[in-house]
């Protein structure tokens, strides 16, 4: 049952719910978690309305950092996602090597786990250099832990314009260099 696969993509590409469509295929119960932190009410209601698309028969979890202290055996769960999960790690930390450090070993505890594990993720670094230092600094570790979970994963996916892109299957397994 353990697998990892990996959705990546731009914002509004349809990673979200391309993700949860492969879970429902995959299990009558599913397991959401959310990674973000709620910063204000525009967010809070975003996430209601994700959570109203879903429906009733996802259990839902919502955990900021750590994700490997919840029991997923057995289970087929969406992690979304890895852009907010290391936004925590980057904000709380303020070292992206620090960060990066935690976010794999945290990763690996979680994926340790004998279970179908789905993460969305961001591909922010396909646009130009950003003239702000710390969003240089998160575009480096999120492009980092990216390619270190694409390292892992049996399947990779890349969504452009709502359409899935087959990058990487369990017969094409590639190493970061």
């Amino acid at each position: 049952m353990k697998k990892i696969i990996l959705i990546t993509g731009g914002q509004r590409s349809g990673k979200s719910r391309y993700a949860e469509e492969l879970a429902k295929g995959l299990s009558a119960r599913p397991v959401y978690v959310a990674t973000a932190h709620v910063w204000d009410e525009e967010f809070r209601q975003r996430v209601r309305k994700h959570q109203e698309r879903r429906g009733p028969e996802w259990e839902n979890i919502e955990e900021e950092r750590q994700l490997s202290r919840h029991d997923l055996t057995g289970r087929v769960a969406v992690v979304d996602c890895l852009t907010l999960w290391a936004t925590n790690y980057f904000f709380e930390l303020k070292d992206s090597d620090k960060a990066l450090q935690e976010l794999k070993a945290e990763f690996d505890r979680l994926t340790a786990q004998d279970a179908t594990l789905i993460f969305v993720t961001n591909e922010i670094g396909s646009g130009g250099t950003s003239v702000d230092p710390v969003q240089r600094q998160f575009t480096d570790l999120l492009g980092w832990l990216n390619q270190y979970v694409a390292s892992r994963a049996d399947e990779v996916t890349l969504m452009v314009s709502g359409l899935p892109v087959t990058i990487k299957t369990t017969t094409t397994k590639h190493e970061p260099r």
